[in-house]
């Protein structure tokens, strides 16, 4: 797959999507942990300038068996793939895109309202061996018919009773007069790695390095830097509310009744902390996001 020529010691070879739903979540995040690489046109291979690690432009389904087979050392792939692909991977590191379900659905009209009923049905999908080993863990005798492209038709041309299909915001369900049942699985993109990679000292240090990079800029996503001003007596009160990654930073201001607290507060909770801390007594509240974060 790739070009011959030999490749030194800890270089490594990654596979993503060329063309589809997490290619631009895909390079948006590589070029965050500052990979300087090419990946316009019809390009199928391009080497980072600044990092040993080679890139595979390619189709999204063929990137779990490259990884299984040594093709590469590392891929970028839904994880409902390699669910469905049953290949031999090492998952690494969720990615915090790409999120989409795997979901069992009925036509909106059906009387159906379980998994259990579907017993002696029709079922199509896409993911033929998901489907079937969801139905075998629940002894549900059902009928899989493997289609390739618009599962979601397959009802309402009277091939099945139901579907299982992948589904980000389940406005195609809804397109088709369908309904979901149950969530077979919940999936996002993973970094999944091929076991031969990892057990390579050489290739393993590489690996390392990225996950390092890849994780601080996750973790960064995750938080807001907050800078405030606070009355000294309220500063229990506040690092209370935020404690930050482990305390806030505290620095003396020129009217020694006043302190300006630096801290981290998480995504989930931000609104909430902000206004505890307004509630405090806290002021001049700046908010900026976080680049990096290296825990």
């Amino acid at each position: 797959m790739f070009p011959t020529e030999r490749r030194e010691a800890g270089q490594l070879r990654l596979a993503i999507q060329k063309e589809g739903r997490l290619t631009e979540d895909t390079l948006a995040l590589l070029r965050a942990i500052g990979l300087e690489f090419e990946s316009f046109g019809r390009r199928l291979f391009s080497n980072c300038r600044n990092f040993p690690l080679a890139l595979l432009h390619t189709r999204h389904d063929d990137i779990p068996e490259y990884v299984a087979a040594g093709t590469v050392d590392l891929g970028i792939v839904g994880r409902n793939l390699l669910r469905e692909e049953q290949v031999t991977v090492e998952e690494l590191l969720p990615l915090g895109f790409g999120y989409c379900s795997l979901v069992v659905a009925v036509p909106k009209e059906s009387p159906i309202s379980s998994v259990e009923q579907l017993a002696g049905a029709k079922v199509a999908t896409s993911y033929p061996h998901s489907a079937q080993q969801f139905f075998q863990d629940r002894q549900i005798p059902v009928e899989i018919i493997t289609i390739s492209g618009s599962v979601e038709v397959a009802p309402l041309l009277g091939l099945s009773g139901a579907i299982v299909d992948l589904t980000a915001t389940g406005s195609s369900l809804v397109l088709n007069d369908l309904r979901p049942l149950h969530a077979i699985l919940e999936s996002e993109a993973v970094l999944a790695a091929n076991p031969q990679a990892l057990a390579d000292p050489a290739r393993l240090v590489t690996i390392n390095r990225l996950l390092l990079r890849i994780k601080g800029v996750l973790a960064a996503r995750r938080y807001r830097y907050v800078m405030m001003n606070a009355p000294r007596a309220a500063l229990d009160e506040i690092k209370r509310i935020v404690p930050g990654l482990k305390m806030p930073t505290v620095v003396p201001l020129a009217d020694p009744e006043w302190v300006a607290v630096h801290s981290a507060i998480s995504e989930d909770v931000f609104w909430e902390a902000i206004e505890a801390l307004r509630a405090a007594g806290a002021s001049e509240i700046l908010v900026s996001p976080i680049e990096k974060l290296v825990m």
